[in-house]
């Protein structure tokens, strides 16, 4: 059975505003909407474990769609969380909050999760994927001049691998580096396989 040919079949719904999982998932091969839910509220439990914490957002930003699912549709939706000394690390809400984060992981490891949910009418999968990721010592300059020169203020962390300082910032990743972008499109590939009952 061609993959491709059967989800070919069904309208894919990616449930995520992210340009990077929106790039990601075309560069997948696929053809998808992009609808958003704005009554979603990135609220969960303070007893959730890392591992727990974007597998939880993840469902319930799939459940969202409960009213679009019919015979022929896929909702994919997301969340990544980066973790690091026993909190979640939020987006920054302005320089200073960026700031504070970057100095925060430098030189430091830290762990980026992100969970997957795949949801139709009949089923529903979700699964996870952990990154570690090892940043060098950065300098203020080199901080100063990410903030400045790019948008940190809607990535969790405040920091985009795929831009300037993943290039000179960081060391190693133990992990795949798509999902430190947002999206682990290999797990998502053999998911979405598992999914539509593919061999």
């Amino acid at each position: 059975m061609n993959f491709f040919e059967e989800i070919g079949k069904y309208q894919i719904i990616l449930g995520s505003q992210s340009p990077r999982r929106q790039y990601l998932l075309k560069e997948l091969g696929l053809k998808f909407d992009v609808k958003l839910k704005q009554m979603v509220q990135e609220v969960y439990p303070e007893n959730l474990s890392k591992e727990e914490i974007p597998l939880y957002l993840a469902r319930m930003k799939a459940d969202a769609f409960d009213d679009e699912l019919n015979e022929n549709t896929i909702v994919i939706t997301a969340d990544t969380i980066v973790w690091k000394d026993d909190k979640v690390l939020q987006k920054p809400g302005d320089e200073k909050e960026a700031y504070d984060i970057l100095r925060s992981l430098s030189g430091r490891v830290h762990q980026v999760y992100t969970a997957v949910c795949i949801r139709s009418v009949n089923q529903k999968s979700t699964f996870s994927s952990r990154t570690d990721v090892y940043f060098k010592e950065l300098t203020d300059k080199e901080i100063w001049y990410y903030i400045d020169k790019y948008e940190p203020y809607d990535k969790a962390g405040a920091y985009g691998i795929q831009e300037w300082l993943g290039y000179i910032g960081v060391e190693k990743i133990e992990g795949s580096f798509f999902n430190v972008m947002g999206l682990p499109v290999q797990k998502l590939y053999v998911e979405l396989k598992k999914f539509l009952n593919i061999t």
